[in-house]
Formats: structure tokens, sequence, C-alpha cells
């Protein structure tokens, strides 16, 4: 499959806010749907057509190179390295000397083999360049991948209308994206949210019908917990999917937790005739408008008893080195640094950046925990199986701290210390600050790939401010 990707500031209508010129893919919001089939070879050409970066005197840990980018085919399992989801390439645009003597606009190309065993299921790509990721994603840059496979072949799916839900969340002041110039940047710029692009769009669902979906949290900062809303019966939410793996059968829900840069695949089944709203918990608008109506489909469509699993479990007896458990501690030290930015936001624990001055004052050390390209926090080796914990550091409630492993996908087996009831596939999976020191833990078996590449906070400011960590995976 192959697609070409290109990228610049257009100016695109947001409903209900007007003309907004922002960074594209292809010149709209979304960017376009990718399909492939496991097996595929994925060939994606970039074109940056963005103008030059402007000069940045800040560290490493600051926003910065706005107009250069990358491609991650967030929650693949495909290699890191190379020309394939390599997030620590580069994709520059032209220089200003070149930009002035009318250079060619540079081309990038992003190979990707999808392997012939990958989950079929719903993912999606965005850039992921360090200083310059939250940017780009608050002005609309991500789109959805969908690997096709054996559960869109179970008949009761076969039938249903496939529809790619994309929930946007975008930072709009003055007809632009503003730059993200202060921490105060995600508060005081309030969030615009819309559905495949426009705002609270309306989706017509015929009485007894069936319609899979699949939502896609292409946001930056902001979780979602999403119900239908309306008068009963409302539509029926069944859950076949989490971040693109297949359960071994259908949930009915009443609510749909997506943290950053979570999907969740789910047949809605419609009832009675009526009007209905997907809503955000703590967003003021629906985000969709759901209507009822037609003639009834007769007989009634049904959902599925079973499905044809994502992926097969992995147990705690399977762990290569029980006494090698790793934990992760997503952490902010508040008014640490000068200037705009200053909060410290670190990952500590296992594997943690050092400090500069080991015996000097930590909370203050601007280094210790924070990301550093040129230090590996964490080597894996393929075939391993390893348990990790991942907390919340802070002493009060305070922040979101999505965590996202790439490469390899993790199964979620306990919440708070608490062993959950049906262990679930993740390749994000959220830490919402609600209880200080919550955590997760997660058995997960780093398979097929080597290189490079990074876990971190999708709480994409966080990230761009230093909560990452790099990993490297290495032959046995």
């Amino acid at each position: 499959m192959e697609q070409t990707l290109d990228v610049r500031f257009t100016d695109v209508w947001v409903p209900g806010y007007g003309q907004v010129g922002t960074r594209t893919y292809n010149g709209t919001v979304p960017g376009p749907t990718l399909r492939v089939r496991r097996g595929d070879t994925l060939r994606l050409t970039h074109i940056n057509g963005l103008p030059p970066n402007p000069p940045h005197t800040g560290g490493h840990n600051t926003p910065h190179r706005p107009n250069s980018l990358n491609l991650h085919t967030h929650g693949m399992h495909v290699s890191p390295s190379g020309r394939a989801d390599n997030v620590l390439r580069e994709f520059a645009p032209r220089t200003p000397d070149e930009a002035a003597a009318g250079g060619a606009e540079p081309r990038y190309v992003t190979t990707v083999q999808v392997p012939a065993d990958h989950p079929a299921g719903t993912y999606w790509y965005h850039p992921h360049l360090h200083g310059s990721t939250a940017e780009q994603i608050v002005g609309g840059m991500a789109g959805a991948i969908i690997v096709e496979g054996d559960v869109d072949e179970v008949p009761e799916i076969r039938a249903a209308a496939d529809i790619v839900v994309v929930i946007s969340e975008l930072k709009l002041r003055d007809g632009r994206v503003p730059a993200f110039a202060s921490n105060a940047w995600v508060t005081a710029v309030a969030s615009t949210f819309t559905v495949n692009g426009a705002v609270n769009p309306t989706l017509v669902l015929r009485p007894g019908e069936v319609q899979r979906w699949r939502l896609v949290a292409a946001t930056a900062v902001t979780a979602l917990r999403l119900t239908v809303a309306g008068e009963t019966p409302r539509p029926t939410v069944h859950q076949i999917a989490q971040d693109g793996v297949t359960f071994a059968a259908p949930l009915v829900r009443q609510e749909i937790d997506l943290a950053m840069g979570n999907r969740a695949d789910v047949l809605v089944q419609a009832g009675a005739a009526g009007r209905y709203a997907l809503r955000a918990e703590g967003v003021p608008v629906p985000l969709m408008t759901i209507e009822v109506a037609g003639a009834p489909v007769a007989p009634p469509m049904r959902v599925p008893r079973s499905l044809p699993p994502g992926r097969p479990l992995i147990e705690d007896s399977d762990v290569t080195d029980p006494g090698a458990d790793r934990e992760v501690v997503l952490h902010v030290d508040p008014g640490v640094f000068p200037g705009a930015f200053p909060n410290a936001y670190r990952m500590l624990g296992t594997g943690a950046t050092p400090a500069a001055d080991p015996h000097g004052d930590l909370t203050r050390d601007p280094a210790y925990g924070l990301f550093d390209p040129a230090f590996t926090n964490h080597t894996l080796r393929l075939g391993t199986v390893e348990r990790w914990t991942v907390r919340t550091g802070e002493t009060v409630p305070a922040f979101n701290h999505p965590f996202h492993l790439h490469t390899n996908q993790f199964l979620v087996t306990h919440r708070n210390g608490r062993r959950l009831p049906v262990p679930v596939w993740h390749d994000t999976v959220g830490l919402a600050g609600g209880t200080p020191g919550e955590s997760v833990t997660f058995l997960v078996k780093y398979e097929d790939f080597t290189g490079r590449t990074i876990a971190h906070c999708h709480q994409l400011h966080h990230e761009d401010l230093g909560m990452m960590q790099t990993v490297h995976y290495i032959e046995p």
C-alpha cells in the first residue's frame, strides 16, 4: 500500500469556530485513513512543505523544531529501526537559505512491513519528533491505520457498516494553533473537539441496525470517558477490541475510557428511534449526535457471541526473571526551573536517567529523570517476558499520565494492586491521577524487532518536556 502524506499549513473550516490555519496531512483534519492487510508493506512518502524552523535557544526538553516531524504508527508491532516506525528520525523542512533560493520541498520515505500474524484492528499514525509532538497533534496531524484480518470476516461484523471515528482535540486561538510557549498553553487555550474534522456531526442508524465504530482518541492532553446519552432505550455499545487487539467475546459497556492515544472498536446496536449523543465527561457539547431513524432493519442485525482473539494471553509463570521486575514512576516536581516551563516532568524508578550530581537536591537537578537522548534507560532482550509496574508519583491528584510503550503491546493484569478479572492488551494505559500513587501492572514479551525507540507519557506536552525514556530492544 502506497500513500503520499503532504504536510503543510492549510486553512481548514472548523464548524462553530471558523477558518483555521493549521498543519495538516493532505489538507484535511484528520489525515487519510490507511488500510493494510497482514503481510502487506506500507510505503509512505512524506513531503515537508512547512516553513523553516524558527531559532531555538532552550534545551531539548522544551518545545522546539515545530516544523520538523517524523511518523509513528502508534500501537503497531513493527520495526522501530531504519526507515520504519523510527521516531528518532527527523523530517526537517527547508532551511531559510533553501527556502529563499526556492529549493525543492524535502521528501522522506517510511516503509513498514506488517507481520503476517499482526493483530487485525485499529491503530493510528501521528508525528512524534521530541519537542514538537504536542503542538502538531493539537493542530490535527493524525490519522487512522486499519489492519484488516480475521475479525473482519466474522459474519455479523462483515454485515455492519465500518465507520472510523477519529476524535481530535484542537487548540485554537485567533485563527491558528498558538505556539507551545508556556505551561499555560494547556489550560489557557480551550480545547475544541472534532469527530472526523466536524464539530458534533450526526451519524444515522436504522432501528435494529448494528454499526462498527472504530473510536480513535487522537487527543494530546485530554482523556475521554465516552457514554451514549439520551432517553432509554439507548443504543447498546458492545466493545470488541482495545488498542487494536480483539477480545474473545463482545462486552456490553456503559462507558468507554480512552486515554490519549487509546482506541476501542465497538459494535453499536440501535433500538428505538430517537436522537442520542456520544458524550465525553467534562466536555460541554456532544462529540457526535446519533440519530436512529428510518425503516427498521428486518430481521434486526445481531452481535456475535464470540470472536477470534487478537492475541494469546501470557501468564505470570511466563516471566523470564521474576526478580527483574521494572517500576516506572511518572512524577512532576513543580517550580523547579526558571522561565515559561518551570515544572520537571520526570520518569523515575528502574532505569531512570541519572542525576548530574547524585548528592545534590534531586528535585532541582536538571538531568534527573528527564529524557536524555544519549542515555539508554531500558535494555530489553528479545524473547524475554517481564513484569512492569507503572505508577504516578504526585502527592496530590493533579495529572493524567497515560503510559505508552513503543513496538510491543502489553497485557495489563492489575490496577492499584488488584488483579483484573480479565487481563486486557494495551499499547497505552491511562493513569488518571485521581488517587496519588495510582498504578498499573502489566506483562510484556519483547518480540521480533530490535532497535532503539521510546516509552513515555502520552499526555504529549509532558513528553515534550522530558517525561520520556529510551528503550533498546536487543538480540537474546
